[in-house]
């Protein structure tokens, strides 16, 4: 008897978002890492890291825009070792299927290869929230957590496993139930949190750049509540505010202590045109 099947999880933005074969990925990946705007330099994964990050805020436009940011993130944590597992929280952009929803076996691939979800890890999270849903339909044409695994892929080969959560519904309430969730599900576990989010969306640089700059500060002083109350009260276009304040109340629980911002840049910073932008945060909150 053969292996069962698995369901597997097709690309949805592989050759829109970043190149849709293996070797053109790997060069976009790199060049992201050697970017004027990112690292300038390759990441090398520490065997021995001390594995301090708990969390992480990274960017999901295409590479182009903003993978040098994202490069960043990815950067720190090759540096911090070797984690087995990561939950990937991203906003619901296609406003399809369930409103908080994870998925619970299977496959995702990429054009680097496949990556497991780890089952165990799914449910045990459904179970603790009492508001996540299984339902694969929720992201099978999201992006927001799908562009951070090549990136994964290329630190850690095919040796992790991950639990994707999508988040059409993102207010506080339910951001704070879902991370004390996860809090408790990967107590004693070596798991990192990617929170994926852009920032403002379609502003001037400079506006963008002020109102993102509040938000930020919200997030290095670990406070999800005020995160939510200045993202509400100056109107800031940040897609996935859910995503990251799910990631701030786990990595508190979880004893977490500091949080810095590695970089922030707008899609103006690359392409020049200043007047209509997105901007982009890196950021680890570390023990």
């Amino acid at each position: 008897m053969g292996t069962p099947h698995k369901h597997i999880r097709k690309p949805a933005v592989a050759g829109f978002f970043y190149p849709s074969d293996k070797k053109s990925l790997i060069k976009s990946i790199e060049e992201c890492f050697k970017h004027t705007l990112g690292p300038r330099d390759l990441p090398s994964v520490n065997k021995r890291g001390s594995r301090r990050i708990i969390g992480l805020v990274c960017p999901h436009a295409g590479y182009m825009y903003s993978g040098p940011v994202a490069a960043h993130a990815y950067y720190m944590l090759a540096k911090d070792g070797i984690p087995k597992s990561f939950i990937i929280l991203g906003p619901n952009h296609q406003g399809i299927g369930s409103v908080i929803a994870t998925v619970s076996s299977g496959l995702w691939e990429t054009p680097l290869g496949h990556i497991k979800i780890n089952e165990e890890l799914a449910k045990r999270i459904v179970k603790l929230s009492g508001i996540l849903d299984i339902d694969e339909e929720a992201h099978i044409y999201e992006h927001s957590i799908e562009v951070q695994l090549p990136f994964l892929q290329y630190l850690y080969g095919d040796k992790f496993t991950i639990v994707p959560i999508t988040m059409l519904m993102q207010d506080l309430e339910s951001s704070t139930i879902l991370g004390r969730a996860i809090a408790k599900a990967i107590k004693d576990e070596n798991v990192v949190i990617i929170a994926s989010t852009d920032f403002t969306h379609y502003e001037p640089h400079e506006s963008a750049k002020r109102k993102d700059t509040e938000a930020i500060k919200c997030i290095l002083r670990l406070d999800p509540e005020d995160l939510y109350r200045v993202v509400s009260s100056m109107n800031i276009t940040m897609c996935g505010v859910g995503p990251v304040m799910t990631m701030l109340v786990a990595a508190k629980e979880l004893g977490a202590s500091v949080a810095y911002l590695l970089k922030y840049a707008t899609s103006g910073d690359i392409t020049g045109d200043l007047s209509q932008v997105v901007g982009y945060g890196a950021i680890a909150i570390m023990r």
